[in-house]
């Protein structure tokens, strides 16, 4: 007979229900009772202890108890290994937050080891609070012998495996530019920028610069482009990321759009300047009641700025035509020979800008291909030790070379909130553009909204920037992968 509850007290129940548990080692025994030939093998994707556990992992966790005690009664033996999450940034974050400190700072300030056993600490610093939800919850799952990845035995199976990797030639390391956080010092996996509220609407100084074609040069379409004595021709380029620009190599076409030489006047100098750009976006950037206005009327700083089309060309007609370097902190021999040119893009569309972009193959996956398939180099500097660096640093910061901007970071948002609110501060990029308008390289400057990724780990900025990446190829194995798959029953 079943104990009648006529005034039934859940939680009180609850309680009895667990305390009967333990003392009987219920658990235990759904393990003990089943044979060992018959195993069904689960281990928890493991929680990180640095952080309290939520709702969300009582959702989680109770659909894998309901798998795990289906295949229980079905008389497979169920282990259920639990687990601790200890490596990552969150934790390093963590940390360095508390102690006040930066990874450069360790091995100055606080010792590698120190630093390691305060990351120890910080990790499982609420393991007894998970405990008591794993329990109250009704999780069967054995925390008194768990896998934790901080231990060497664990770390010692993942080094296993990357030796294996490396026996069957599978491991190599690649250099790509892929997206980087200098706020969290790591690079991002692109499943990582797909998490949700990862792209995020922003409004950034965006420039039209002007790119200014030589003269002395031998190539076609130069009777075209200086039709007149003192012509000043100049290829434009949009940006919503002027801080790239001092790293500029060449600009993009493409080879099957229509491009028109303009004749107007620039609207921050009032200079005359023949423009290049896509044809099907002149009405972006020319008011249309400038067609027809005058040249020998205009005065500076008229609103109506005339212009008029004084020629057409295909794109694959401006391949290889070069330009002067537009903001020369760095060069060399070798990019003054192959860079700052006119090549072809397979991703130029004419959806918005000007239909060409400006390269700078360091800050781009798409700029960095485009370059490399045309043997253009990249602008980069030279450290003591002969390795090539980006004119900006990991911390995001631009470096010495580029004098006018040295030490500022090239993101606003990587600035303290402090620092922002100075009435005399001033976003990098909104100086390169006062730069670019005072020396008559800016066709048109403003405001852009535009979606931007974020870091989720620290709701800063990332930027697209060249890294020294281990990688596994997986595409080596793919079609075994395939194999392999197709004989999973997956459920769902």
């Amino acid at each position: 007979m079943y104990k009648e509850y006529k005034q039934l007290n859940l939680s009180q129940t609850g309680k009895e229900i667990l305390e009967y548990w333990r003392e009987n080692r219920i658990f235990e025994k759904s393990i003990s009772t089943r044979p060992a030939s018959k195993p069904y093998t689960f281990y928890e994707g493991p929680p990180s202890a640095n952080g309290m556990p939520g709702i969300h992992h009582v959702m989680a966790r109770t659909i894998k108890d309901i798998f795990c005690r289906y295949k229980t009664l079905k008389g497979f033996q169920v282990k259920r290994k639990g687990g601790w999450d200890t490596h990552g940034l969150p934790i390093e974050l963590a940390v360095e937050k508390n102690l006040g400190i930066t990874k450069d700072d360790i091995g100055k300030k606080i010792s590698v080891e120190d630093y390691n056993a305060e990351c120890r600490r910080e990790v499982m610093q609420y393991t007894d609070v998970w405990n008591d939800l794993t329990e109250k919850m009704g999780y069967w799952v054995d925390l008194d012998n768990p896998y934790i990845t901080y231990k060497n035995e664990y770390i010692e199976t993942l080094w296993w495996i990357l030796k294996e990797f490396y026996k069957k030639g599978l491991l190599y390391k690649g250099y790509t530019v892929q997206p980087f956080s200098p706020a969290a010092g790591t690079g991002l996996s692109s499943h990582e920028l797909n998490q949700p509220g990862t792209y995020r609407d922003v409004k950034d100084t965006s420039i039209v610069a002007e790119f200014r074609l030589k003269k002395d040069q031998v190539h076609p379409l130069i009777p075209l482009l200086f039709e007149t004595e003192g012509e000043d021709t100049v290829i434009i380029a949009w940006t919503t990321t002027p801080w790239t620009l001092p790293s500029n190599c060449a600009l993009a076409i493409g080879e099957k759009i229509t491009y028109v030489k303009v004749k107007t006047f620039n609207q921050y100098t009032f200079a005359p300047v023949s423009v290049v750009l896509a044809k099907d976006l002149v009405s972006k950037h020319f008011k249309p009641e400038g067609q027809n206005a005058s040249f020998q009327d205009y005065k500076n700083g008229d609103k109506i700025i005339p212009w008029e089309i004084a020629g057409e060309f295909k794109g694959k007609e401006l391949l290889n035509l070069r330009y002067e370097q537009l903001l020369p902190y760095v060069t060399n021999e070798n990019l003054e020979a192959n860079a700052f040119r006119v090549i072809a893009g397979d991703f130029i569309t004419t959806e918005d800008g000007t239909g060409i972009v400006h390269i700078a193959s360091v800050f781009g996956a798409d700029d960095f291909r485009a370059a490399r398939e045309n043997g253009v180099p990249s602008v980069m500097i030279t450290d003591e030790k002969g390795n090539e660096l980006p004119l900006v640093d990991r911390h995001g910061k631009f470096v010495d070379e580029v004098t006018d901007f040295a030490g500022r970071y090239v993101k606003e948002e990587y600035y303290s909130d402090e620092e922002r609110k100075d009435p005399d501060f001033r976003p990098t990029d909104v100086l390169i553009a006062i730069k670019l308008k005072e020396e008559n390289k800016a066709f048109d400057v403003k405001k852009y909204e535009h979606s931007y990724p974020h870091c989720w780990r620290t709701d800063k900025p990332v930027l697209y920037y060249p890294l020294d990446s281990w990688f596994i190829k997986t595409t080596a194995v793919k079609d075994r992968l395939v194999e392999l798959n197709k004989t999973i029953n997956w459920k769902p």
